[in-house]
């Protein structure tokens, strides 16, 4: 495959454009291969060269020699990136915080995208779009921002990750121009101002993904405990550092929607311009069919009457103007709507279970890079909540809530801990016969007595078990996980207590 390196205008978005969908299809080899063979070793170079004859090439400046040794760190996320910048654009990447062709306002930006056993892409990781200082005061206008300078006009490369194979045999999938949508940017301006206002009260230490909805505030990878930093307002406490990021839902429904253009099966909630926010246009949605009943609503809205445990999600997103169950700006969002129905008594019906894991990959696995974390991090619930009167159920409240910090950093963080610990010494087993004489396996993992916010139960059809002493029960391959020292014991999930709920409502 022949390219011409650093044949383009770099003060011309279509000619940078249409030398950078030359990439489709290459892999980071195959551009580090022509830029072994070129005899122009940069954009900067290619201006000062001229031709001879247009044979015999001379330079008008000193000689320069280039290191094409390429060594990539398994755990610097950037560094594709920036082979793209120098070996194909032919620039050394920087720290500024203008946009990478400058003369255009044109940022470069390239993510991962992962193929699921389905065969269908989805997106990798969040977007990291640029740092937030705590060295100044924050700008409160989002159009002088680095953040707008940042994502204005985005050329968008895709690369197919594939962790089985070298990162330099990646192939380099889409190439795209990306600006966001005018109905996006009002979400994304709310998202800016919302994390401003936080850092301006001195919590950036506080600050979490889930604070907001496209654009969220990511810590700056594995290290970032050893990025402490002090704030600039408050009493300056120390906060990692962090970057403004598109979140990882906002990079799927991009890659989907807008790349890929498979029109994902989504309704927009938001149909008009709005004067309030979008998290305040929801709750009113809702809030204003506070005192219906769950029978009045279905008739409202033409659903049958069934109590089934579909009926109450459905109505959510009826009020919302939702005829399905995906409307854009959560999928965007990574907003989650849970319902929940409180009894005559005031009890909160059920526990909150979340997606099953695996013992052996838990135990792996280092807090900030957990799956329970950065569920909790990145995730807002929208609770709409339903009491028992009767014989039916009336509608009390809806509200929008992510885990407080503390509640994640300290206390879920301690569960968790504890549960993989035991885990990774060994779950112990003992068998009891309970009333009915029939033999039932206990274990010494902590239940919902035993911790505040998270426990563990199963999540499978029915039990199974094989134990080292040879006792063996139930469907291993479809209800069971292998442990660490090889026993089998029943698939399970983590789950938020339904009293720790109960107290966030209130």
């Amino acid at each position: 495959m022949n390219v011409q390196l650093f044949d383009y205008d770099d003060t011309d978005i279509n000619s940078i454009y249409s030398y950078a969908k030359k990439l489709e299809g290459m892999t980071f080899h195959e551009v580090l291969d022509e830029y072994e063979r070129s005899p122009i070793k940069s954009y900067r170079d290619k201006l000062y060269d001229v031709y001879d004859s247009f044979e015999n090439m001379v330079v008008k400046e000193e000689s320069v020699s280039y290191d094409t040794g390429v060594s990539l760190n398994e755990k610097a996320k950037g560094q594709l990136g920036n082979f793209i910048e120098k070996y194909y654009f032919g620039y050394d990447p920087n720290g500024n915080q203008e946009a990478d062709f400058n003369k255009i306002g044109l940022e470069l930006k390239q993510t991962p995208i992962d193929k699921t056993k389905k065969g269908e892409y989805r997106a990798g990781e969040r977007l990291s779009i640029t740092n937030i200082s705590y060295n100044e005061p924050v700008e409160e206008d989002f159009y002088k921002s680095h953040v707008w300078e940042k994502i204005k006009c985005i050329l968008l490369i895709h690369y197919l990750r594939d962790k089985s194979m070298e990162r330099l045999d990646y192939t380099i999938k889409f190439v795209n121009l990306f600006s966001p949508p005018k109905d996006d940017l009002k979400i994304i301006i709310d998202d800016f101002n919302q994390i401003n206002e936080k850092i301006k009260q001195g919590k950036a230490h506080e600050l979490s993904e889930g604070d907001t909805m496209y654009l969220g505030a990511c810590t700056k990878g594995a290290n970032a405990k050893k990025s402490m930093r002090p704030q600039y307002y408050g009493d300056h406490t120390l906060a990692k550092k962090r970057n403004y990021c598109f979140k990882l839902s906002y990079m799927n429904y991009v890659l989907k929607n807008y790349v890929l253009q498979n029109n994902v099966p989504c309704e927009s909630i938001i149909k008009e311009d709005i004067k309030i926010s979008f998290q305040e246009y929801v709750l009113s949605l809702i809030n204003k069919h506070i005192g219906m009943t769950d029978k009045k609503l279905c008739a409202m809205y033409n659903r049958p009457y069934n109590n089934n445990k579909a009926q109450w999600n459905d109505l959510t997103f009826r009020m919302l103007g939702i005829k399905g169950n995906h409307a854009a700006e959560f999928q965007k969002s990574n907003i989650v709507v849970k319902t929940i129905r409180i009894e005559e008594n005031g009890k909160n019906r059920e526990n909150m279970s979340f997606a099953p894991f695996k013992f052996k990959e838990l135990i792996q696995e280092e807090w900030e890079e957990s799956k329970v974390f950065n569920y909790f991090d990145t995730t807002q619930f929208l609770f709409v909540v339903f009491q028992k009167v009767e014989d039916v159920y009336v509608l009390k409240k809806a509200k929008l809530w992510h885990m407080p910090y503390y509640d994640l950093n300290y206390i879920v963080k301690s569960e968790w801990e504890e549960y993989k610990n035991i885990i990774k010494r060994g779950v112990i087993f003992e068998k009891v016969k309970n009333g009915n004489g029939e033999l039932e396996i206990q274990n010494n993992l902590p239940g919902m007595k035993d911790t505040e916010i998270i426990h563990i139960r199963p999540h499978a059809q029915k039990s199974a078990y094989k134990l080292n002493d040879g006792f063996t029960k139930g469907n291993l391959e479809r209800d069971a996980d292998e442990l660490p020292n090889g026993e089998w014991m029943t698939r399970q999930s983590f789950w938020l207590h339904k009293e720790y709920v109960l107290r966030q409502l209130k």
